[in-house]
């Protein structure tokens, strides 16, 4: 299922359909990444400047150069998952849309989610994955373990939240939350997949189209399984009916 998922994914991302929302997306998080950098480094450069060290230590100005520039790359990586959280927010209903209408036009369409709610929860997610990928990133000079930790967590974060954005467009949180539990293996796969594809620069500012694309497809293939189970119906209901069984 999930290699069907990803294949269907990769396919919408680049389509017509998709193109335009995919370009704007790119553009937000291309934007909020350089005004994160720019902060940053108008940071370090009053840092450098109110305790004089740039006059004391033209080698630290050197560095901080150096710092600020490679800072860019490295932000890339450790701030895009929390960056791609607020985007696909933003853009998850419009692609959304856009896949269930294109992929899935038989079926009922899921309710857009209100702009408030949607911006909320990717901004509530963003401060969740920036303190964990900070963690992350205090790890950045041990090998292995920094780049083990980065993708176990990220796996996680991202798979719950773009699922929960997908999903939530037909079910309640409580039961989004227990279909999430209850494929928690296949969620955290596809979430996998998006952590992975956060390590490949460039590449990765398609993660918040993709993420979104990926996790529709997948809540409908999941759907489309119970219902082959013969468990249609609400997540809840099934759960309270197997716990009486």
């Amino acid at each position: 299922m999930l290699i069907q998922t990803v294949i269907a994914a990769a396919r919408d991302v680049f389509s017509p359909a998709l193109r335009r929302i995919l370009w704007k997306s790119v553009g937000l998080t291309v934007a909020l990444l350089v005004l994160v950098w720019a902060g940053l480094t108008k940071f370090l450069d009053l840092f450098l400047n109110d305790h004089h060290l740039s006059e004391s230590y033209p080698l630290i100005d050197t560095l901080a150069i150096f710092l600020a520039g490679f800072g860019l790359f490295i932000g890339l990586v450790y701030l895009l998952p929390a960056i791609s959280a607020i985007v696909a927010g933003y853009f998850l209903d419009d692609v959304a849309e856009v896949v269930e209408r294109d992929s899935y036009p038989a079926d009922a369409p899921g309710r857009a989610l209100p702009f408030g709610k949607a911006i909320f929860y990717g901004l509530r997610f963003a401060a969740l994955s920036l303190g964990v990928n900070l963690v992350a990133l205090m790890l950045l000079f041990v090998p292995g373990i920094n780049i083990g930790v980065f993708f176990a967590a990220n796996a996680y974060l991202l798979s719950r939240e773009y699922f929960e954005l997908a999903a939530g467009r037909f079910w309640s949180p409580e039961e989004v939350k227990q279909l999430r539990i209850e494929h928690r293996g296949t969620v955290l796969a596809a979430g996998a997949v998006l952590a992975g594809l956060v390590l490949v620069p460039v590449v990765n500012l398609i993660t918040p189209v993709f993420g979104a694309a990926m996790m529709v497809h997948l809540h409908k293939r999941l759907m489309a399984r119970r219902l082959a189970d013969g468990r249609a119906g609400s997540p809840l209901r099934v759960e309270v009916g197997r716990r009486a069984s």
